[in-house]
């Protein structure tokens, strides 16, 4: 049997009352006490901190994870208040230090995140569709190449356009002279049951698309790549009734049966992107995607 490591954990609360004290578990910071390893780990599903706060800034949360992992590289056992307090006041806290004894970091804040952080099976039932399943795809493979950290979050496009431009896009990062930015569009929508959601959102990225390009331009002197993130298509199966010899849909496998209007505003949302210089990319591209900013990041 191995030994398990004396080890101490905080966890990180969400807190947009102070006064009134609601608050939503975001993250796990797990170490040694006697030793330089430690781990921080934040929750990929803002779904409770959202219903907690419809206007929470996921992107600084995720911002903080990152910058909790510089400052444990640069001083294991810092002061980590003093980060909370400079980035978010009273917004996230952190609990006392309680003991904890783990066969190792990485295995112990998975733990700890499963106990205490991440939402109970019962509330998984629901599948998380849309952009939230694109935006956590994103996360998972840019995680796996090691580049996380290294991304642009949430990147404001009114610093681009002008001021009071609502638009954010997902993640960025710049490899020499270009500019690479990611945005999940969700065409979900557009082949299944509520036709017109999926199309607005792609031709609301397409409208912004033309500023946004000049505006990198502009500012950052560099050329920007702006690339979508969607859904793959996954033709129909026709008929599948029993009796019928048709093939039929194993447990568990997502496809859209899409008749001939669906198919039709699927590729009218793709071409729209594209015929305003908008690379379109689907989920099954990110493996490459993230393997091209590793090298690119030089990880």
């Amino acid at each position: 049997m191995n030994s398990r490591r004396e080890c101490e954990f905080f966890l990180l609360r969400y807190v947009p009352d102070p006064v009134r004290n609601e608050f939503v578990h975001v993250g796990v910071i797990l170490r040694e006490v006697s030793g330089p390893v430690a781990a921080v780990r934040f929750t990929s599903d803002w779904r409770r901190v959202r219903c907690l706060d419809p206007e929470a800034d996921t992107g600084m949360l995720e911002g903080l994870e990152s910058e909790l992992r510089r400052r444990f590289q640069q001083e294991p056992k810092g002061n980590l208040m003093h980060v909370l307090e400079d980035s978010f006041s009273n917004s996230v806290q952190m609990t006392r230090a309680k003991a904890y004894l783990a066969e190792s970091v990485e295995t112990g804040v998975e733990e700890l995140m499963r106990m205490y952080v991440e939402p109970l099976k019962r509330e998984r039932v629901s599948r998380v569709s849309g952009r939230a399943a694109i935006q956590a795809q994103m996360r998972t493979e840019f995680e796996r190449a090691g580049v996380w950290d290294l991304l642009r979050k949430r990147i404001a496009a009114s610093q681009y356009t002008r001021p009071g431009d609502p638009l954010r896009i997902d993640l960025g990062y710049r490899p020499n002279g270009l500019i690479r930015m990611f945005q999940a569009v969700s065409l979900e929508a557009a082949s299944g049951t509520g036709l017109s959601s999926g199309l607005e959102t792609a031709k609301a990225l397409a409208f912004s698309a033309p500023g946004l390009i000049a505006g990198v331009e502009r500012v950052e002197k560099a050329a920007l790549e702006l690339t979508a993130v969607i859904e793959p298509l996954r033709q129909g199966i026709g008929n599948r009734e029993q009796g019928t010899g048709k093939r039929q849909r194993p447990v568990g496998e997502e496809e859209f049966e899409l008749d001939s209007e669906r198919l039709a505003a699927y590729r009218f949302a793709v071409e729209t992107m594209e015929e305003r210089r908008i690379r379109v990319l689907t989920t099954a591209d990110l493996g490459r995607v993230a393997e091209t900013a590793r090298r690119e990041l030089r990880v």
